[in-house]
């Protein structure tokens, strides 16, 4: 026994000598060598996934120093593939620089220069094998938000991109989520393309950071998961962000003319110059449409150069390169198709008055001429419409030969835009309905004289309910300034404040410091001297000769002319009522040397009798006015120095001051006259 206990003595000591390290009998499951136990992928393994990270593990810890790109290599066809090489406790790790090639066979070798941390080496090369497959194993490559975001808007949809098609049953509400802290958000998860979309129920709460997680259920259309759970996260700002709340054609719509004019509609006014070629654009699969992008009100517009093809799909796309009058640009992408059908739509070739035409005649009746017979039936008064703003234009329509007739029930109001429509309910006599809905514009001339005052033409600032020099504010409540513009010059957009809770509906508000839109400091400029124009033609105006008054207007009548008082001018005791005598025609002036205040109430408003008409009332006052609480006001003010509304005084026409501020103290109405 003691002689075989020697002799295994002197083999293993031999051993040491020449091999360096030697195993060990009396410990069979211990080796004093390093060797690999294992690989991934394993030797002869196929179907493996592209972007698999090789990896090598070795019976013990190993000198990390040793494991590097030339003890551990990868090769395909005897050409190196690159990579980078991480090692961990027994572990070595090979991530290729790009994605395998599909179907091929790779060698992975570790030489006999990998040592363990005592020295000893391979007792020789570890060679193995293995193909790959035809997938990728699925991973996120992208997120919107980027992990770590900032200043996210508060109405952004999430999103994460996948390297490969993914199975749309494995992404869903639990495979998605968005959570903040340990609260999920609430939302609904869809998928398309390589991207998985979750859209909150809600807007994010702001400055607030919140976690998006793809789990490992996510499964390629090859049934691979992901490799592990994909979370990020990111932080939101304050602001919501515009987005588009309709397209015509709808997404999804079928059957679409070839004809049809694409369009967009936003949530609010976006800056036109950032509504253009790159930022909405229209293709064809991977083909670009030509086409011709134009912006007015909130809806953005893509004319195709040619008529579409039939029975084909196109996907419209306006990018987050828009943005609104603020800056803000869209939170997503907005992304939708449509697919053509085969009919060339009717359209409309002529109109009178023509698009754009002025000094239109109050008996005008409106006519539309169509490119082909269409079926009289569907033109009609819900089809063919006159409006002037919001107001909808009583009249009957007819139809004879190829022309549609508006036949306004009573004479145009004078110095008025008036919009015609024809809308996609009128077909020709194949059923086939207009691409798109055909709109134009025209404005009447101006009143003619009476025995009442002249008119007095705003022009630019006709535009504006509210015009100031210093200060436009919004004191408490949640004012209303519709179909009208605010704007403020020489003072800058800081001097506009209380906008919101103030809102603007169907106009916007411009200062004299605003870069976008271009141009709006010399629009605003022009706009205050026609103010200032006007102004000094009511105030010079002499024919018919002025009526003098003075003191309370309050229970009086007035007939139309000029009016004028050496001092201030109040409506106090009762209101005033102005009566046109049946004249729409019918113009007031009123001349106030000084200041003019209403009390408003009970008595202290303006009634309007006789088919008087506000938008025809201008007040010249020389300093202040004010409009009491509840005062219901009709008219046009043109203030040297400043204008206030009282709580809740309402006002159908314009607060134009030259010089000062306008003020509305809380919940205050103005609308367009």
């Amino acid at each position: 026994m003691k002689t075989k206990i020697l002799f295994m003595s002197i083999v293993m000591y031999i051993a040491l000598l020449f091999n360096g390290c030697a195993k060990d009998d009396f410990q069979e499951t211990d080796s004093l060598c390093p060797e690999v136990v294992s690989t991934s992928p394993a030797n002869a393994e196929t179907g493996v996934s592209r972007n698999r990270v090789i990896s090598v593990t070795f019976n013990e810890e190993m000198n990390p120093a040793t494991i590097t790109p030339t003890t551990f290599t990868l090769v395909l066809n005897n050409v190196p593939v690159a990579g980078t090489i991480s090692f961990s406790g027994k572990t070595a790790r090979f991530t290729p620089t790009a994605s395998l090639a599909a179907n091929q066979t790779y060698v992975g070798r570790m030489t006999t220069f990998a040592k363990d941390l005592k020295g000893n080496a391979l007792q020789s090369d570890f060679i193995w094998s293995f193909s790959t497959g035809a997938n990728l194993l699925p991973l996120v490559v992208d997120t919107d938000p980027a992990n770590s975001a900032t200043g996210v808007v508060l109405n952004k949809i999430v999103s994460g991109t996948f390297n490969t098609p993914m199975d749309a049953t494995t992404i869903n509400a639990t495979t998605f989520t968005v959570s903040q802290g340990t609260t999920a958000v609430a939302g609904t998860v869809s998928y398309s393309g390589n991207v998985a979309v979750f859209t909150p129920t809600l807007p994010f709460a702001p400055n607030t950071i919140y976690t998006g997680t793809i789990t490992n259920g996510a499964k390629n259309v090859a049934g691979e998961s992901l490799a592990s759970n994909y979370v990020w996260s990111f932080t939101t700002g304050t602001v919501v962000a515009p987005s588009v709340t309709a397209t015509d054609p709808t997404n999804a719509a079928f059957g679409v003319p070839l004809n049809k004019i694409v369009s967009a509609t936003f949530s609010t006014p976006m800056d036109p110059l950032t509504i253009n070629g790159t930022t909405f654009t229209l293709r064809q699969g991977t083909i670009a449409i030509a086409g011709a992008i134009t912006y007015s009100g909130n809806i953005a517009v893509f004319t195709p150069t040619l008529p579409f093809a039939p029975n084909t799909v196109y996907t419209g796309t306006i990018t987050t390169g828009a943005k609104n009058l603020a800056g803000v640009a869209l939170a997503n992408n907005f992304v939708w198709s449509f697919t053509t059908g085969t009919a060339v739509a009717p359209f409309v070739t002529a109109t009178s008055p023509a698009n754009n035409d002025t000094g239109v005649a109050l008996n005008k009746t409106i006519t539309a001429t169509f490119n082909a017979a269409m079926d009289p039936v569907t033109i009609s008064t819900t089809t063919f419409t006159l409006r002037a703003g919001t107001v909808a234009i009583s009249g009957t329509v007819s139809y004879s030969g190829l022309i549609a007739t508006f036949t306004p029930s009573s004479n145009l109001s004078p110095n008025t835009i008036y919009i015609a429509t024809i809308t996609t309910g009128a077909r020709n006599l194949a059923g086939t309905p207009l691409a798109n809905n055909f709109v134009w514009n025209f404005t009447t001339a101006p009143p003619v004289l009476i025995a009442g005052a002249p008119f007095v033409n705003l022009n630019s600032v006709e535009r504006f309910g509210i015009i100031a020099g210093v200060g436009v504010s919004n004191n408490a409540g949640f004012s209303q300034i519709r179909n009208m513009d605010v704007g403020i010059s020489p003072g800058v957009r800081t001097s506009v404040t209380g906008f919101p809770p103030a809102v603007i509906l169907l106009g916007a508000i411009y200062a004299s410091d605003d870069i976008l839109p271009a141009g709006t400091a010399a629009m605003l400029v022009q706009a205050k001297q026609d103010l200032t124009n006007a102004y000094l033609f009511a105030e010079g105006a002499t024919s018919p000769a002025p009526a003098l008054v003075a003191g309370d207007q309050g229970g009086l009548t007035l007939t139309p002319g000029i009016y004028k008082s050496t001092s201030t001018l109040l409506i106090q005791n009762g209101n005033l009522t102005l009566d046109a005598q049946g004249n729409p025609n019918a113009v007031w002036i009123f001349q106030i040397a000084s200041d003019f205040t209403t009390v408003g109430g009970a008595g202290g408003s303006i009634i309007l009798s006789g088919g008087a008409k506000a938008s025809n009332i201008f007040w010249q006052v020389g300093s202040s006015a004010t409009l009491g609480n509840n005062t219901i006001f009709k008219g046009n003010i043109l203030a040297l120095t400043s204008i206030t509304m009282n709580a809740n005084a309402v006002a159908e026409g314009r607060m134009l001051a030259r010089n000062g501020s306008v003020v509305m103290t809380s919940t205050n109405i103005i609308d367009r006259p």
